[in-house]
């Protein structure tokens, strides 16, 4: 079995029960870092059980309204991953959250096992902040709402990407499979993939850090996923004509949640060509104050 039939998840391939996606650490072969994705009809609703783990509620499509304990959250949601920023809802571990939906839609639920009980709260969307990194065709959006600064969490980190048409993301390659304090954490990561439309796609690289370390080169559709345990990972390229979304959902051992990452020695130097170029002015594809949809 080649890295890319272990740690490559096409659509559909990990459905379980009400979840179009379902990874959790033990299907994944590591101890932190889960992803589902819930799809509701107009008027259903879902029971989610955090066990373990702590959660977000990231709409990707359609809003929702997430009851945990004595509090409901209404999130407004968005059209689509490429039409805004969302609000989310954070569900702590040890709780149970019902998730609701009038109109239906499509919902991240990002998790990370953990050991600290936080309050459940509301993640508003005017205030996540939208990164623009790289520049010339390493631009790329990153929406950085669950970022290790930004939310917090126990252990998750969650970020979303969004590279345009031609465009190269995750690059320089980098890596966080070791700890080095201060300089590099261990954090184990999944890529969640969607195209802004049919027929779109992307390419996804993982290159071995260590001696049998994962080595994969994978086209990417909307609804695929892909397992990072360990390696360098980058780029993700984006066909011409065709934005590629992914979300990053990183957990890991560390008593510090952070996200500390080493560029793969060959390719770092690419970062000190980037003041030189222009950002692509197709960036950003939107920003934090426009409204959901």
């Amino acid at each position: 079995m080649t890295d890319n039939d272990r740690h490559v998840l096409r659509a559909g391939a990990a459905a379980r029960g009400p979840y179009a996606l379902d990874i959790d650490p033990k299907r994944a072969g590591w101890r932190y870092s889960g992803l589902r994705v819930l799809e509701l009809p107009p008027g259903g609703s879902h029971t989610l059980t955090a066990g373990d783990s702590e959660w977000i509620v990231l709409p990707l499509s359609g809003g929702c309204a997430v009851r945990v304990e004595d509090e409901t959250f209404e999130l407004l949601g968005r059209q689509s991953v490429f039409h805004s920023v969302t609000d989310f809802a954070y569900v702590p571990r040890d709780a149970h959250a019902r998730i609701s939906s009038g109109a239906g839609g499509r919902f991240a639920l990002a998790g990370a096992r953990c050991g600290r009980r936080l309050p459940a709260r509301y993640g508003p969307a005017p205030e996540v902040p939208v990164e623009l990194r790289g520049t010339g065709d390493c631009s790329r959006q990153v929406n950085n709402f669950a970022a290790a600064s930004v939310f917090a969490c126990d252990r998750l980190i969650a970020v979303e990407v969004l590279t345009p048409g031609g465009n190269w993301s995750s690059y320089p390659p980098h890596k966080h499979d070791e700890h080095h304090p201060g300089v590099e954490s261990e954090l184990e990561e999944i890529y969640y993939f969607e195209t802004d439309r049919e027929g779109g796609f992307g390419h996804h690289r993982v290159s071995p850090s260590r001696p049998g370390g994962t080595d994969l080169l994978a086209e990417v559709r909307t609804g695929d996923a892909v397992l990072i345990p360990d390696g360098w990972h980058g780029p993700s390229v984006a066909a011409p004509g065709h934005t590629l979304y992914y979300l990053n959902v990183m957990a890991g051992p560390g008593e510090e949640r952070e996200w500390l990452i080493r560029d793969h020695p060959d390719h770092g130097w690419i970062r000190d060509t980037w003041p030189s170029q222009p950002v692509d002015p197709r960036l950003p594809l939107y920003g934090p104050e426009e409204p959901t949809q």
